[in-house]
């Protein structure tokens, strides 16, 4: 199974650095930081926490995710659409009885930082 990386590259240009996130490869869809704040916000403890809990439990829902990690399910699932916009995860709609619920899945095994100077 290939692994799936996605890559954030951090370029200085005239004292400031500036970050261009790539999904799989160049081709596809990037985005652009605005700086280093936008970084830090997107890869905190809270959320790298939010990532191990999906890969090692596999929750069935944002709600069970929320449980699991003892955190207010607003918040999750705050982070986890953040988090499902940079590529890092895709949410999976799953009907029981009436309802249905979005199963968090990762869809990353490797992040990949470059700093250009």
């Amino acid at each position: 199974m290939p692994v799936k990386t996605r890559t954030i590259t951090i370029k200085e240009s005239a004292g400031t650095f500036s970050y261009l996130f790539k999904k799989f490869s160049p081709a596809k869809e990037a985005f652009d930081f605005s700086g280093i704040a936008a970084l830090r916000k997107l890869l905190s403890n809270e959320r790298a926490r939010l990532i191990h809990v999906i890969k090692q439990n596999k929750p069935d829902s944002i709600y069970t995710l929320a449980k699991q990690l003892g955190r207010d399910f607003k918040s999750v699932r705050e982070d986890v659409k953040l988090l499902e916009r940079f590529g890092f995860l895709d949410l999976i709609a799953e009907k029981k009885g009436k309802r249905e619920r979005l199963k968090p899945e990762l869809v990353i095994d490797k992040l990949n930082i470059i700093v250009d100077i």
